[in-house]
């Protein structure tokens, strides 16, 4: 009976910690095209014309603390120093998918 209920219990822990917590659903594909449209010319290749040492290769993605989907969406939701807000000009689907496709392409070695 006790290991019954400790399993439910677990069960029931895991499903809260599930839907308190979404997974990111970005759908890389989409978001390449979106990058291209909007990101490419500043970052192509995960470079950064900008600052050359921020790029967007996984290495410096980690060294700046950049290196999650939830990172990425905010910088690119907010801006940040030189790179502008693209919140009003993407919704939220497109900046998941930019978000999906960056962190594909760092762990890929762009």
């Amino acid at each position: 009976m006790l290991k019954r209920l400790l399993s439910i219990s677990i069960s029931l822990l895991i499903t809260l910690f599930a839907l308190a917590n979404p997974a990111l659903a970005g759908d890389a594909g989409n978001g390449a095209k979106i990058f291209n449209a909007n990101c490419a010319a500043c970052h192509s290749g995960g470079n950064n014309l900008v600052n050359a040492t921020k790029t967007l290769k996984k290495d410096a993605l980690e060294k700046y603390g950049m290196y999650s989907a939830e990172a990425v969406i905010a910088q690119v939701t907010n801006g940040k120093n030189a790179m502008p807000s693209f919140k009003g000009r993407l919704n939220d689907q497109q900046i998941e998918d930019v978000a999906a496709y960056v962190i594909s392409q760092a762990d890929k070695g762009w």
